[in-house]
């Protein structure tokens, strides 16, 4: 299983708020040519590290391709800029965010790519999606469940299910 996160706290100017902007990134991986195998529900979460900034909207897509992983990060790379990425400074504010989270259990550590992703563990706002759509995965190199993953979250790593309001963009926890 291919999995993909997906966040946004800006909106980017030709694909309108956050979340909108994290559904054109799912239908410009179609595009491409990836086969969209799993969607999430969109999450809310604050910045990480703490900042001023907006929140997130997040989701992870579990995706098939034939392309290799250095090929599909360079797909989501692409597309980042494609929607106005600038990576100027790290955590920044952004309209779009693609990670490569995992490949099947592979374990990867070259320079340019980490598989799985080395923070993915410390995120409830690619945990508790991911556990939509993959609720049996387990960490290639943790040898941890989905589930147990949850359990071991720092307290202050929190998302929230986006609500389905036509809402323009996420608010914080409700």
């Amino acid at each position: 299983m291919i999995l993909i996160g997906l966040g946004s706290n800006l909106a980017a100017p030709a694909h309108g708020s956050p979340k909108e902007t994290c559904e054109a990134a799912v239908c410009a991986l179609v595009a491409a040519g990836v086969r969209l195998v799993g969607l999430s529900r969109w999450y809310e979460s604050a910045p990480v590290p703490p900042s001023d900034q907006p929140w997130f909207v997040n989701g992870v897509v579990a995706v098939a391709t034939e392309r290799t992983p250095e090929a599909l990060l360079a797909l989501c790379l692409d597309i980042e800029r494609r929607f106005g990425r600038e990576r100027r400074q790290r955590n920044a504010a952004r309209p779009l965010d693609l990670d490569l989270l995992a490949w099947d259990d592979r374990i990867v550590e070259d320079e340019g790519l980490a598989l799985p992703h080395p923070r993915l563990q410390d995120r409830a706002f690619v945990l508790l999606p991911l556990a939509e759509i993959a609720p049996d995965w387990r960490h290639p190199v943790l040898g941890l469940s989905i589930a147990e993953l949850i359990r071991r979250l720092d307290a202050g790593s929190q998302a929230f299910p986006l609500a389905n309001k036509g809402d323009s963009g996420p608010k914080g926890p409700n």
